[in-house]
């Protein structure tokens, strides 16, 4: 089994936990997902669109800036479209090959992946910070201990500066920030981000994953008899020792699991699914001659029968439903207006005013260009009846702009209407027909309107 050492952590309830490095498909795999991920979470601040960041959450001005596209709140049934689109890939997934999601491109996993390299460059492989720790203190362990922390906070302080910007454009940020010019807010929030990413990826590793994290309770309701996952083979490598299965009791796959679980226990909630036992294990299988996978990714249903199914009822359901969904939410993308229009009833003590020949209600109109270009539009009305907008028709408005515009509405006395009526506004480009927003606004008349002048 591991051995442990007993040491004061944050998590009272465990020792520390040193981890052994290994090579092989797994680990490659993990690399190889994890590093665009963190590059990508990096870099994705620094790269501009017409002048813009890329991808820019602006809470002060309500709007979200995703590459060409901006959205609004009143988009935010597209992001919960998103998020619910995102919830069945990670049921697909789940069903197909088990916690992959949580071995390979977790932010808790590619975090501390990055962590534990640090550590080991510092302090060295899973030995020599055994013996490290059981050394008294001195120039030597206070270096490497020193040089590992100071990784650790470096790494959280880009991780908590990368994050506030993506809500505050990066160059504006480092300028503010070093020439202590950022608000007090922006000040909490990178502190906020630098302390939990070095509490989590340094500190509490493992216990995210196995006391914090809501997946890992749920999942085993998603499994079934054909979901993928690591498995050790009992009867292939019991009884353990080398006597006469092959398990050779080496605990290698104990030693390298982030999570420091042994596999040949069973299937566990705290398993990640991350590999890193399989290729020990395989490691060690080369070195003692016999074949590998006696631990491997494979389900009940192909250790009971030796047969893989993948395609069943459940699994393809899923999958329909996300292609489905997929579709909707890129048609609905695609589609969407670039405009949208508020027209809000003057707030004033009238309802309407009577004037000569007929009746008038004042509005006010917001025209919200969500594009990326200066946008000319123009404002008409349409009803049953004949109304005649007064005032200004046609306004260019910038792109993120919301351009507000009075409008006095005109009905004439001898029309025979209800007391209310219903009319739309309709604000148009007068360069591409197909961009257009309409919204429905009441206008109130008297029971019989009565002559008037004003």
């Amino acid at each position: 089994m591991s051995e442990r050492i007993p040491t004061t952590t944050l998590d009272t309830n465990e020792n520390k936990i040193y981890t052994r490095r290994t090579q092989g498909l797994y680990q490659r795999l993990r690399r190889y997902t994890g590093m665009p991920l963190l590059l990508s979470y990096l870099l994705i601040p620094w790269l501009s669109i017409n002048d813009r960041p890329a991808v820019l959450f602006d809470l002060t001005a309500q709007k979200f800036h995703i590459l060409w596209m901006s959205f609004w709140p009143q988009d935010g049934i597209l992001l919960a479209a998103l998020l619910i689109l995102a919830a069945f890939l990670l049921f697909i997934a789940t069903i197909l090959v088990g916690r992959v999601w949580c071995g390979f491109t977790c932010p808790q996993t590619v975090w501390t992946m990055i962590f534990m390299w640090a550590e080991n460059k510092c302090e060295g492989d899973r030995n020599q910070r055994i013996k490290l720790d059981r050394q008294p203190w001195s120039f030597n362990k206070l270096l490497r201990k020193g040089a590992k922390h100071g990784i650790w906070l470096l790494i959280s302080l880009t991780t908590g500066l990368t994050f506030v910007a993506y809500f505050y454009p990066v160059q504006e940020l480092l300028v503010d920030v070093v020439s202590l010019q950022a608000s007090a807010e922006t000040y909490f929030w990178i502190l906020f981000f630098v302390s939990f990413t070095y509490l989590n990826a340094g500190w509490l590793r493992e216990s995210v994953c196995k006391h914090m994290c809501p997946y890992a309770r749920f999942q085993s309701a998603m499994y079934d008899k054909d979901t993928m996952v690591v498995t050790y083979d009992a009867e292939r490598g019991n009884p353990r020792g080398g006597q006469k299965g092959d398990c050779v009791d080496c605990s290698w796959c104990v030693q390298v699991c982030p999570v420091d679980i042994d596999i040949r226990d069973g299937l566990q909630y705290a398993c990640i699914d991350c590999g890193l036992c399989v290729d020990a294990c395989n490691n060690v299988m080369d070195k003692v001659g016999y074949s590998r996978g006696l631990i491997r990714f494979t389900s009940q249903h192909a250790i009971e029968t030796g047969r893989i199914q993948l395609i069943r009822p459940r699994l393809v359901a899923y999958i329909v439903s996300a292609v489905i969904m997929t579709g909707l939410f890129s048609y609905t993308v695609a589609t969407r207006s670039p405009v949208s229009l508020d027209v809000v009833r003057d707030r004033g003590t009238h309802l309407f005013h009577t004037v000569r020949d007929g009746v008038e209600n004042v509005y006010t109109v917001k025209i919200n260009n969500m594009g990326t270009i200066d946008q000319t539009f123009t404002l008409s009305v349409e009803g049953q009846h004949r109304y005649i907008l007064k005032g200004h028709h046609q306004v260019t408005v910038h792109p993120g702009e919301v351009y507000v515009l009075p409008a006095r509405i005109w009905r004439a006395q001898d029309e025979q209407a209800k007391p209310l009526d219903i009319l739309d506004f309709v604000v148009k480009s007068t360069t591409n027909p197909n961009i257009f927003a309409r919204q429905k606004a009441s206008f109130i008349a008297p029971a019989k309107v009565a002559s008037t002048q004003r």
